[in-house]
């Protein structure tokens, strides 16, 4: 498992939470830095997703990322032909991923007791995928991805769909994510959020 370190959370004060999975629920952030790499670079575009790039663009859809590489980049990068890549790169490393520890616990102590989702800017495949490889698949009443709604991170739709599914005002879910698009998008849909660490450590393609 992944630590973030010292790190408290709310006992009251909402009636459901909303957990992102990547970066939040579980250590996949270097997994997924890798898929981008291999994914890149097997269209020629090796090397030019920086880390510190990748961390800022978290939680957004794979093929808006490949789109603003374009423009950043001047390439010519088919979106959908690098987001397949990119899925499959990140499928092979399933098996490297753990879950965070304290918000693992922190999910584990509120089952029963409030309504919990997922909001992730992922496809629902390669979520239920994650879900399932680290053994939380019953923990939640519902799983919102990309795939279920017009626009995705930093827009709040994922969160907004979220919390009417369990049935609860947005003002009275606590949200959590990692990255800045996902935080962004818990507050443009009027939760309380709590900004997660990131447990990544330096990488490089």
């Amino acid at each position: 498992m992944a630590s973030i370190g010292p790190f408290s959370f709310p006992k009251c004060g909402f009636d459901a939470v909303i957990f992102d999975c990547d970066g939040t629920l579980v250590d996949s952030m270097p997994a997924h830095f890798e898929a981008w790499c291999e994914a890149l670079a097997l269209y020629g575009a090796g090397g030019i997703f920086k880390e510190d790039v990748f961390m800022a663009m978290g939680g957004r859809p794979t093929r808006d990322i490949v789109v603003e590489l374009n423009d950043e980049y001047d390439l010519r990068l088919d979106p959908e032909a690098v987001a397949f890549a990119k899925r499959e790169a990140f499928l092979k490393r399933l098996k490297t991923i753990t879950l965070i520890d304290e918000v693992a616990d922190f999910a584990a102590s509120l089952r029963g007791k409030v309504p919990m989702a997922i909001a992730s800017g992922g496809t629902r495949m390669v979520v239920e995928k994650i879900l399932h490889v680290v053994g939380i698949s019953d923990w939640f009443d519902e799983v919102v991805t990309v795939d279920d709604v017009p626009i995705g991170k930093p827009e709040p739709d994922v969160f907004l769909y979220a919390a009417r599914l369990v049935g609860v005002a947005p003002a009275k879910c606590l949200a959590l994510d990692d990255a800045p698009s996902g935080i962004l998008a818990a507050e443009r849909a009027g939760m309380q959020v709590i900004a997660i660490p990131s447990p990544l450590l330096s990488m490089s393609c």
